[in-house]
């Protein structure tokens, strides 16, 4: 057995306080699974539109020349990547030149599904829409047609794609897919891999808010934002998350406000992937970090924002990820490779995770992400104190046929801690550790928390307490939250739910073992197995350890 396995084996046991013999089927687990970290993948993904009618400068032949210079800039690394076609570019001849010279052994030309005029007019309906390409969401997305006129749709471009191409493509992308036409896809054309826009509230007229983070999912057959919990009620095909989020700052951009700012991979963004820093400590977390099954990453950028804006982003971030496929720390294939291994290797939604536990130089965050078919979680460390930033619970049943709402489209999971939509600008929501010391409570406090995923099935963490000869623990699977103290603990402490004044909360009723909710017409409940709710005072609820832990269990599958 290796060191790694023995120190999981070492945490477990202080974790339960069980002996080494009453252990030995864990032991025999860790030491018959020689642990592998999970591969690190990483997709560039290019989409293309013809035009830009939000830009007089932006014309179509600096639309081409970027994907021109992507391209040359891909292949002078030796990288290979996916080009996904908006319709209106699928028509144009050079594109079609262009992409057909590219090496099928490293490229891939797939669907880029936004709804421009062209392709609604060859499809025999009316265009509603400002301009030939309208970003209005209702117009620009399949979510604005009935189900009938999706069909129409997709069969046109299909059609015209395997004209132009010889076969259909096998990866189609937006910044969201509803679930029947994604499904139709799939059954019809046998599509093997999807991508949609990263979480966020407000941004380009649609809220994409508490789904699976990151990494992909199985969709549920009714809402393509929502994974599924169980195999008959999925679309078999995974949907990658996009755009590279910073897991520590693009949760709270825009805290307090309506609307988020943009924290993330892309190119363009003067902090984030515009910045050498930022990108150096963005893909050392991503090969370093316990992240269970699989760690994903988007890179690219759609040509609308053009190359003068990219290139100095792009020409940082692909000698990058060259030097690390060279090294062996991360896999580059393209959207439709990663989606034929993500079915090969996961009948249901995988327990994933994203370890961010080291900051950028002169900041001091650490963060987890837990992603399930069931729930996500996020905890968050902040100068040495931990809250529970988010949990959100799945529910395969929900309907992504949503309607209009202050101009936008909003697509939700069912929130259980919400630390941004609850927060403003005085007070920041959370589920906070919380210790008496004997004069009141207080932050509970520790040091650098070590994470693990080496057991299968299993996200496994330690945080050593200052103050107390003490390490909190938390074992999290993909249904449950098991929080433990092994040394000498304090003999009192709680998570307590803090949110804004203002916050329109979901909960119905806090029981002993159970509290329930209600969130947009959906009921769902969270039981503590150990633990007790409590209602608090000044905080929203407590959780108070029993036995002496707590046991969550999430899930309304």
């Amino acid at each position: 057995m290796g060191r790694l396995q023995l120190c999981v084996l070492f945490m477990l046991m202080l974790m339960w306080g069980t002996s080494p013999a009453a252990l030995a089927g864990v032991v025999d687990l860790v030491a018959d699974t020689a642990h592998k970290p999970g591969p690190r993948i990483v997709n560039i993904v290019n989409f293309i539109r013809l035009l830009e009618p939000r830009d007089s400068t932006v014309t179509e032949e600096v639309l081409y020349r970027t994907v021109w210079e992507q391209i040359q800039l891909m292949q002078e690394n030796r990288l290979g990547g996916t080009f996904l076609l908006q319709y209106d570019a699928l028509m144009d001849p050079r594109y079609q030149q262009l992409l057909k010279s590219l090496p099928d052994s490293l490229f891939e030309v797939g669907a880029w599904w936004e709804i421009p005029q062209p392709l609604v007019e060859k499809a025999g309906l009316h265009w509603r829409g400002r301009y030939p390409w309208d970003w209005d969401a209702d117009v620009d997305f399949s979510s604005g047609y009935a189900p009938a006129e999706r069909e129409q749709l997709v069969d046109t471009y299909m059609r015209d794609f395997k004209r132009i191409f010889g076969h259909y493509p096998k990866s189609v992308g937006s910044w969201f897919i509803d679930a029947y036409t994604l499904n139709y896809m799939y059954k019809k054309y046998g599509i093997v891999a999807s991508c949609n826009c990263k979480d966020q509230i407000g941004t380009d007229g649609y809220t994409l808010w508490g789904g699976y983070w990151n990494q992909a999912y199985y969709p549920s057959q009714t809402d393509a934002y929502m994974p599924a919990q169980d195999e008959q009620h999925q679309i078999p095909v995974p949907i990658f998350r996009m755009l590279g989020s910073d897991p520590i700052r693009q949760y709270d951009s825009g805290l307090g406000s309506n609307g988020q700012g943009v924290v993330t991979l892309e190119p363009v963004y003067p902090f984030g992937g515009g910045d050498a820093t930022w990108i150096a400590w963005y893909f050392q977390q991503f090969v370093q970090g316990a992240c269970m099954g699989f760690n994903y990453v988007q890179a690219g950028q759609e040509n609308a924002f053009t190359w003068k804006e990219m290139a100095k982003g792009l020409e940082m971030q692909f000698p990058l990820i060259a030097k690390l496929r060279d090294q062996g720390l991360v896999k580059v294939e393209t959207l439709g490779a990663s989606g034929k291994w993500f079915k090969h290797q996961y009948k249901v939604t995988p327990s994933t995770s994203v370890s961010f536990l080291e900051d950028m130089a002169g900041q001091h965050k650490k963060t987890v992400w837990f992603d399930s078919r069931y729930f996500r979680l996020n905890l968050l460390w902040d100068s040495g104190s931990l809250r529970i930033r988010d949990i959100h619970v799945f529910d395969q049943h929900l309907s992504d046929n949503v309607k209009k709402e202050d101009g936008a489209y909003p697509l939700f999971a069912l929130p259980f801690v919400d630390g941004f939509v609850w927060s403003d600008r005085s007070k920041v929501a959370g589920l906070r550790f919380k210790v008496n010391d004997g004069r009141g409570e207080v932050d509970m406090r520790g040091g650098q928390p070590y994470v693990a995923d080496s057991v299968p099935g299993h996200l496994l963490i330690s945080w050593p307490l200052e103050g107390y000869t003490a390490v909190l623990h938390m074992d999290i699977t993909e249904m449950e939250i098991q929080i433990h103290m092994s040394g000498d603990a304090p003999s009192s402490w709680s998570l307590n739910l803090s949110t804004a004044s203002g916050a329109v909360l979901p909960f119905q009723a806090i029981a002993p073992h159970r509290v329930t909710c209600r969130y947009r017409g959906t009921d769902y409940s969270v039981n503590a197995v150990k633990g007790l709710f409590e209602k608090g005072k000044e905080d929203v609820f407590l959780i108070h350890p029993e036995g002496p832990r707590i046991i969550l269990t999430f899930g309304n599958g």
